[in-house]
Parts: structure tokens; C-alpha cells; sequence
């Protein structure tokens, strides 16, 4: 038996010492130490040798026992140290290396427009106000002094959800909000999206954006909004940007007028952009009627006003030299990549 135990006691060494991973030392402590192990057997056994050599036997068992897990927590601790280190080395990070690039996105141009034209107007006393894209007809139309029988009420222009609900046609109806809720002075703009009913080509879309904005307060004349709108443009489109006004007719204004810029490509020479006019219609403009400040409870004969309002999309596509809507919309990583 002494033999046997010197013998099993010699080859777990060597098998120790000869072992290549963690899974083979665990499977030589299970084959001499486990439940089922020789070394766990040689105890059971104990009983059929004599009394007098049974303790003798089993000491000699169990310190061979203790010898062996010793040794193999020894070989385990090395094992685990070198596979950490050859991790460490594998994984190792140098910080003093520079990042790969990060490709970053860009603000798209109809937010760029909208952003530049609230900067500019925030720096000249205005608030930016919001209001609901689904809009009652009684603020896109009724209060704006938009006759039953006008165009834009048509099925054809507008999206009606319910004979009185539509998807607002224009944003002049948070000015008619904000006219019923503030009184004067206000000087506010109001930037969102619009909705009718186009087919989408190079220069239409069902979807568009708005700003428009709205000074009532005392004495306001054209020349506040002439001298408002050139200031407007300068800082938009450039500082040598000229701006022109034509008669026209909107039922919410009166006088009203159309708004043109000199072509910012060619400076008022002649070019495709400009379709060698000069000029590049750009709003829409007038003081603001009676009937609309009276309707939202504002005294015309004490208070007067003046507005404007214009496409975002127009904007920039005249200043980045677009000549096609649809790419505003298509999300072409390419297109939008140069802004």
C-alpha cells in the first residue's frame, strides 16, 4: 500500500508540472482528489488492512493529499497570473494614439435657415412663438380675413381632416393666437411646418416650412417693415443683398406687397438662378388689416401693425444654389454631406 501511495504521489507530480491549461489541471484534481478520485478511494480502502496499520496508512494518505492540492493551487495561481498577462498584453490600449476619425453628421439646411433667421431676429427684440400644426379653419382662415369662397379653403389647396380641422396652410395662424393672448406690444416670428395639397416637383412639396413674423404695437408704419426686412436680408443673404417691394393683394394685409431680393449669385446682373432677372422673389409682406387686429380684440384705431412671412426652403435654396426641393426631403447622405 506504502508502494502504491509513492507511486501515485510521483505521477501526480509530473503530470502537474507537464499540464498546459487550466481545464486539464481541473481534470487531474478531480482524478486523484474528487469524490471518486484514487486518492478518495485509497482512504475508503482503509478498511480492510489491519488495525495496527491503518492510521499509519491513512496519515501517509492524507499528507500526500495536502501535498498534491498544494501543488496544484500553486500551478493554478500561475496559470491564472500568466493568462491575465498574456491578456493584458493582447488588450493593451496605448492613449498616447490618436482616435480614428468619427464621421459626424451636419445640420440640415432647412434647420440651418431656420436657426440663422431666429438669430437674427431674436437680436433684434423678437420672441419665437409655436403653435399647433392641426389648426382649427377659425385661425388659418376666418380670423385672417379669409372670405368663405377664397381659393386656399379649397379641397384642392388644403388638407381638411374635418369640415372646421385642416393641417394648417400657413403659420400666420399662431400670430392670430398669440394676437388673442398677448396684448400690445408684440413682435414675434413664428417658424414651422405648413402643409397643402401639391404635387411634389423641383419647386413644390405637400410639406414646407414657414416663417412669419408680426410687430403691432403704436405707430407702426411700411417703413418699420421695409427698414425691418432689409436688415433681415443683409444678415441672411449677405450685406450687399437689395431688397424691392410690389403691389400685391392678401386678405389679412392691407397694403400688401411682394418682397424681392437681388440674386445673390450674380448681384442683380442676370444669371439662371435668377432666370436673368436680377431679382429673386422671396416674400410676402403689408400691414396688417383692420379687421384682423379687431377680430383678435385689438383696437386699429389705437394700435397698428405689420407682418411677413416667407419658405425656408426658398431661403435656402437660394442660398446654397439648389434648384431642386425634392433633394431637401430625399435624405441623400451625399447631398447633405456638403452642409
Amino acid at each position: 500500500m506504502k508502494e502504491k501511495i509513492e507511486e501515485m504521489k510521483k505521477n501526480a507530480k509530473a503530470k502537474i508540472q507537464d499540464i498546459k491549461s487550466l481545464q486539464e489541471l481541473q481534470d487531474l484534481k478531480v482524478k486523484y482528489l474528487g469524490k471518486k478520485g484514487e486518492l478518495t478511494l485509497m482512504l475508503k480502502g482503509l478498511g480492510s488492512l489491519a488495525a495496527e496499520e491503518r492510521p499509519k496508512i491513512g496519515s501517509m494518505v492524507n499528507d500526500v493529499r495536502k501535498e498534491i492540492e498544494t501543488l496544484i493551487e500553486q500551478t493554478e495561481k500561475t496559470m491564472k497570473r500568466k493568462v491575465l498577462e498574456q491578456r493584458l498584453q493582447k488588450e493593451k490600449i496605448d492613449v498616447t494614439m490618436p482616435s480614428n476619425n468619427i464621421a459626424l453628421g451636419s445640420v440640415h439646411p432647412i434647420t440651418q435657415i431656420i436657426e440663422e433667421v431666429k438669430d437674427v431676429f431674436l437680436g433684434m427684440g423678437y420672441q419665437v412663438v409655436d403653435g399647433p400644426e392641426v389648426e382649427k379653419t377659425y385661425y388659418v382662415f376666418d380670423q385672417l380675413n379669409t372670405p368663405i369662397d377664397h381659393p386656399a379653403r379649397d379641397l384642392q389647396d388644403t388638407f381638411y381632416i374635418t369640415e372646421d380641422v385642416i393641417l394648417r396652410t400657413q403659420t400666420s395662424s399662431v400670430q392670430i393666437r398669440t394676437m388673442e393672448n398677448q396684448k400690445p406690444p408684440i413682435k414675434m416670428i413664428c417658424p414651422g411646418a405648413v402643409y397643402r395639397s401639391d404635387t411634389p416637383d423641383a419647386t413644390h412639396s405637400p410639406l414646407f416650412h414657414q416663417i412669419e413674423g408680426l410687430v403691432v404695437d403704436n405707430n407702426i408704419t411700411m417703413a418699420d417693415l421695409k427698414g425691418t426686412l432689409e436688415m433681415f436680408v443683409k444678415n441672411c443673404l449677405g450685406p450687399t443683398t437689395k431688397i424691392r417691394f410690389r403691389p400685391h393683394h392678401f386678405p389679412y394685409t392691407e397694403p400688401s406687397a411682394e418682397a424681392d431680393v437681388s440674386c445673390f449669385v450674380c448681384g442683380g446682373k442676370g444669371c439662371r438662378v435668377c432666370k436673368n432677372e436680377g431679382w429673386i422673389e422671396l416674400l410676402g409682406c403689408g400691414m396688417v388689416h383692420p379687421k384682423v387686429l379687431e377680430n383678435c380684440g385689438i383696437d386699429p384705431k389705437e394700435y397698428s401693425g405689420f407682418a411677413f412671412g416667407f419658405g425656408v426652403e426658398r431661403i435656402a435654396m437660394a442660398k446654397f444654389g439648389i434648384d431642386d426641393l425634392r433633394l431637401l426631403y430625399e435624405n441623400d447622405v451625399r447631398f447633405l454631406k456638403q452642409f
